[in-house]
């Protein structure tokens, strides 16, 4: 099995998030391999509710047209109280990634759900604090998962959106370091 990369780029706002998912699109990444993670609403929105259909979702409130708009583009749609973060709005396969913490059996130790579900992806300890930092003040994070070439491409566009911030993730990269850390300490 070969080892999946990923793109992550944090947006400051779902209008920017939004245009890059859909300048993806245009350009033919894989709808099924983007991944989209937000609070979902700012709390004086106060939404009804979210809920899904088939591989749809669907919301209310004040973020609905967003979040509706997302969950048409992209595959999986859930929505989950993390403890520290509050109410997360997430689509695409990343929810498998978090599922997975939530349940206990990927809890890395020390790190939230959501964290132990972002060092999965082959983030440092230090990048996982920074993004989850980056949800708590109501940005939003897309990721873009696939081979190395399809990330390199996907990173090219999505910097052409104008993210606050973007980096490419390789697990290998992640355990290299880890082990340099490991053996420079003994």
């Amino acid at each position: 099995m070969s080892v999946e990369n990923s793109v992550i780029a944090v947006f400051d706002s779902h209008e920017r998030a939004e245009e890059a998912v859909r300048t993806l699109e245009r350009t033919g990444f894989d709808m099924r391999r983007l991944s989209i993670v937000g609070k979902g609403f700012h709390e004086e929105e106060h939404p009804v509710g979210f809920f899904t259909t088939g591989d749809r979702a669907k919301s209310w409130g004040a973020a609905g047209a967003f979040w509706g708009g997302i969950w048409g583009l992209l595959f999986g749609a859930a929505f989950f109280w993390v403890p520290g973060i509050g109410p997360l709005a997430v689509a695409g396969p990343f929810i498998n990634s978090l599922v997975g913490a939530l349940g206990g059996a990927a809890l890395v130790g020390g790190l939230s759900a959501l964290g132990a579900a972002l060092f999965n992806l082959g983030l440092t300890r230090e990048k996982v604090i920074r993004y989850e930092t980056q949800l708590k003040a109501d940005n939003y994070l897309l990721i873009a998962h696939g081979a190395p070439d399809e990330v390199v491409r996907a990173h090219g566009i999505i910097e052409s959106t104008g993210p606050r911030e973007s980096e490419i993730i390789s697990p290998v990269e992640r355990e290299k370091e880890v082990y340099h850390e490991t053996h420079a300490t003994h």
